[in-house]
């Protein structure tokens, strides 16, 4: 995949989203999603980095629970032949649940 593409597979959930934050006090209402690299797993051969394995974390902000806009995003991973682990909190101060999704993709472009 490229980054391109995972933004379009993002953007094709119909829900608002946007790479990494928005900025104080312009988030959109809830549901939402954020996504963004962390950090990278490369595979190196050769003294170089032979392929490119970023961390891709996208985190769902819902209201409440919501199982539907959880399946939309596990689908959409299944599609597109990305597996993830998944991690969920509660957080209080901003009344609101995150589902995180945790996975890493090869990324294929210079």
């Amino acid at each position: 995949m490229t980054y391109a593409e995972i933004a379009s597979m993002i953007e094709s959930t119909g829900l608002e989203n946007a790479y990494y934050q928005y900025p104080e006090g312009e988030a959109p209402e809830l549901p939402y999603i954020l996504f963004y690299y962390p950090g990278r797993n490369d595979f190196q051969a050769d003294n170089k980095n032979y392929a490119r394995i970023p961390q891709l974390n996208i985190e769902l902000y819902t209201k409440e629970k919501d199982f539907d806009k959880e399946k939309l995003i596990e689908d959409l991973l299944d599609e597109n032949e990305i597996p993830y682990d998944k991690e969920e909190q509660y957080i209080e101060k901003e009344k609101m649940y995150e589902v995180l999704y945790i996975t890493e993709v090869i990324i294929n472009e210079s």
